[in-house]
């Protein structure tokens, strides 16, 4: 495994990090695809032995069992010190007011849950899971600033939002003296890459870690176009953020993979990792030929021809992973 340090932090991470999305408990309003402690724990492990040191959960995942399976494998892994552990907060966890959100009684309530889920003094990485337009965000840079000096999280990543409301969030915290983000966690993969017009060049430019959801499009970027799986039948949100001109450059993929006689996943993922503002993109799995395919990828390279092979057909898509938020003003 390779690592690489992850933003400012100092902190050194697998060039990998395991998403835990599709971990959880039966029972938990979890989909058909998302396995139980005794299926997670040999890939979770496997993971570790391999060197990803690196996990990536939230609060949200299978109504908090995700958490709970996370930490009780990691408890039984030992060696918390050598690993990585991150977490968001913004979704909905319980019904009624201040059950979603970033106020700072939600934050507060939230990062102690999740500890306890987690079975954990503190997190490496507590993270917005999106932006909240029902709260100032001096209110929720603030409360996050809290958090990381009660000792809770060492480090305050964000995820999927517009540049300027990142700009605007980091400025704030500046301003106060608050903790600024150190991460980065968007919606990014080859046939999605909208990230590259405003926000990868701000993280490269402000030395913020850049950890993508979705490096393999939901599964799209593994196999053939029309191929189904059990996830990609019941995954509605993802449906929504994908079409069918894409194919083209799945079509693409498929052919340099099997030129290549490598896997499709592993053609995507070394892609991804080819770009120098992406420290580690963020890979679910339900099988262990998921897992081998990323920790292979680490060490697969894409000449200059190959990379300009896959762009070269890729149309700009409309923004998608998160809401559209207008400016004041503006209807």
């Amino acid at each position: 495994m390779k690592f690489v340090k992850l933003g400012s932090t100092g902190m050194d991470v697998s060039r990998i990090c395991l998403g835990a999305l599709s971990f959880g408990t039966p029972g938990n309003g979890v989909h058909g695809w998302t396995l139980d402690l005794d299926q997670a724990r040999p890939m979770l492990l496997h993971a570790l032995e391999a060197g990803v040191n690196f996990v990536d959960t939230a609060n949200v995942y299978s109504a908090g069992s995700s958490e709970k399976i996370v930490g009780q494998i990691l408890r039984e892994y030992g060696h918390r010190d050598e690993i990585v552990l991150a977490t968001k907060v913004h979704g909905r966890t319980r019904p009624g007011p201040n059950g979603v959100g970033l106020s700072r009684k939600a934050i507060m309530a939230e990062i102690d849950k999740s500890l306890h889920r987690l079975g954990t003094d503190y997190v490496d990485l507590y993270q917005i899971h999106r932006w909240d337009p029902a709260t100032p965000i001096e209110t929720t840079m603030e409360a996050l600033h809290d958090v990381v000096k009660a000792g809770k999280a060492l480090h305050i990543g964000a995820s999927s939002m517009w540049a300027w409301q990142f700009a605007k969030a980091q400025h704030i915290a500046e301003r106060n003296g608050w903790t600024p983000f150190t991460t980065m966690q968007n919606h990014y993969n080859l046939i999605y890459r909208e990230e590259e017009r405003e926000m990868l060049p701000l993280c490269a430019d402000q030395g913020i870690g850049v950890i993508p959801w979705s490096p393999l499009a939901r599964g799209r970027l593994t196999r053939e176009w029309d191929t189904v799986s059990a996830r990609s039948e019941t995954d509605v949100f993802g449906k929504s953020l994908y079409r069918d001109t894409d194919r083209e450059i799945v079509t693409r993929l498929a052919q340099l993979a099997a030129k290549r006689e490598l896997p499709m996943a592993q053609l995507a993922l070394a892609w991804m990792l080819s770009k120098p503002e992406i420290t580690a993109p963020i890979v679910g799995l339900t099988r262990m030929g998921h897992l081998q395919d990323a920790i292979d990828a680490v060490d697969v390279e894409l000449d200059a021809d190959e990379i300009s092979y896959l762009e070269e057909l890729y149309q700009p898509h409309e923004v998608s992973g998160h809401p559209i938020t207008h400016l004041p003003g503006q209807h």
